[in-house]
């Protein structure tokens, strides 16, 4: 703890104690914060795992599928394919305010199209390579929604790190170093009004010997 370095004046003891009511208010709605955050982002994480598992349970399967194909099919005829988009997705990106935090909230979209047909004849191909497609087509919206996630979980994280140091600089040191000041303010007004009350009853003893 460390004092400041101000006048021991009433004056400045009323204004010490405004601010020490101001920073410990200012604690109480930080720590507030801080703990609604990381409910927040516990929730989101436990989201994200889940998503994460699902995306990765689609692509390794969707690649497993893609070997086979690859493997039974010719690669000019693959590289052929993969130029050739099935459907178009648009992604609207909005920003959400989560507990003061920005996040991104993103809204997906494709043209109309039937999941069960394929741009490419199915003449010089196999039913691995519709597998494959199939597969890399559903995990489309789950790859984009863990994008979502993921971004909110770092801002969140961000946040969570910015509001834990101005809770432990309040606690650890503003606070203290306020409270201790005030303390010896405190004291130093209280001794000069015992110095004072002393040189009045002299002074009376002095006038009464007149």
């Amino acid at each position: 703890m460390a004092q400041l370095n101000v006048n021991p004046t009433r004056m400045e003891l009323a204004r010490l104690k405004d601010r020490l009511a101001l920073a410990t208010r200012g604690h109480d709605v930080l720590k507030d914060k801080q703990d609604g955050l990381m409910r927040s982002f516990i929730e989101l994480i436990r989201e994200n795992n889940a998503y994460r598992q699902e995306v990765e349970g689609h692509l390794k399967k969707g690649m497993q599928n893609f070997a086979l194909a690859k493997a039974l099919l010719h690669e000019e005829y693959l590289e052929q394919i993969s130029l050739v988009p099935q459907y178009d997705v648009t992604v609207d990106v909005r920003k959400e305010n989560m507990m003061s935090v920005k996040v991104p909230k993103m809204h997906f979209s494709s043209d109309d199209h039937d999941d069960q047909s394929l741009n490419y004849g199915y003449i010089n191909s196999n039913a691995d390579l519709d597998e494959t497609l199939q597969e890399f087509s559903d995990v489309l919206p789950k790859m984009l929604k863990l994008a979502e996630l993921e971004k909110t979980s770092q801002l969140l994280a961000n946040e969570i790190e910015r509001t834990r140091r101005r809770v432990n600089a309040l606690h650890e040191r503003t606070i203290p170093d306020l409270e201790e000041t005030i303390k010896t303010i405190q004291m130093k007004l209280d001794e000069n009004e015992r110095a004072e009350i002393t040189r009045l009853m002299k002074i009376k003893d002095f006038d009464q010997e007149d």
